[in-house]
């Protein structure tokens, strides 16, 4: 009786020989930090509500810049908070460049996707099916709030004469909240070689160049919370500088 119920049972599911589970995407973003030390908990505090709500599997990696203002300190609090399996300080002992902070926050990268954004708090964004999905504050429902007429000028006027240079197929290339698969940050980064602002555009005219698709996704930029922007006379400078370098080698 007992060999009647056994051959009636259904067989159970095993694994074939060779072949492995499917791997849990994972999401590593990328947070250079300077003088944010008011702005870096609410931004940790959002994005660990945001993925555990969601049930994301992610890390996050904090890249301070030596901040005279104690943001080390605070992320160092925060990974104690949050554990370090969720929060890694990777610190440089001094301000070296927007673009080398994130070639040194993906050494140390373990997901698949990498999300870059700064700590400002200022960006908020769904994701696509691309290569690369960027924020763009300037198509559909996109927009900015809270900066004066002269942050304005600035920030359309670089997007406008880059689009009359290099035409990179995409509306947005100065603001700094992108998703990316790992293997195409990591092989874009080995083209790149910008170290300052102009890094976030120097990426999507590489991608181009290399077919990489890009996603946009409509973001409300609103002006930092705590803080000033880093933007000055030498960032202006510096971005058209590597703006007619970009120009002379495409």
């Amino acid at each position: 009786m007992a060999s009647e119920e056994a051959s009636r049972s259904p067989p159970r599911s095993r694994q074939e020989p060779g072949r492995r589970a499917p791997r849990q995407d994972k999401y590593s973003v990328l947070l250079p930090t300077y003088n944010e030390r008011e702005n870096l908990p609410l931004i940790v505090w959002l994005l660990v509500k945001s993925f555990s709500q969601s049930g994301i599997d992610y890390e996050i990696i904090i890249i301070d810049d030596g901040s005279p203002d104690g943001t080390r300190d605070v992320a160092e609090q925060l990974e104690k908070i949050y554990g370090s399996n969720k929060i890694l300080l990777r610190p440089r002992e001094k301000k070296l460049g927007l673009g080398t902070a994130y070639i040194h926050g993906l050494k140390y990268a373990t997901g698949n996707y990498i999300i870059i954004m700064d700590a400002d708090l200022s960006h908020h964004q769904k994701e696509g099916n691309f290569d690369i999905v960027s924020g763009t504050r300037y198509k559909g429902n996109g927009g900015v709030y809270g900066w004066d007429l002269k942050r304005k000028i600035i920030s359309r006027g670089a997007n406008f004469i880059t689009q009359i240079l290099l035409r990179p197929g995409a509306s947005d290339l100065t603001g700094s909240f992108r998703l990316y698969r790992k293997e195409v940050l990591q092989k874009l980064i080995e083209k790149c070689v910008s170290k300052g602002y102009v890094f976030q555009m120097e990426m999507i005219i590489r991608a181009r160049q290399l077919n990489y698709t890009i996603g946009e996704v409509p973001i409300s930029f609103v002006d930092r919370v705590y803080g000033e922007s880093k933007l000055g006379g030498n960032e202006i400078v510096s971005f058209l500088k590597g703006l007619l370098t970009l120009f002379a080698t495409t």
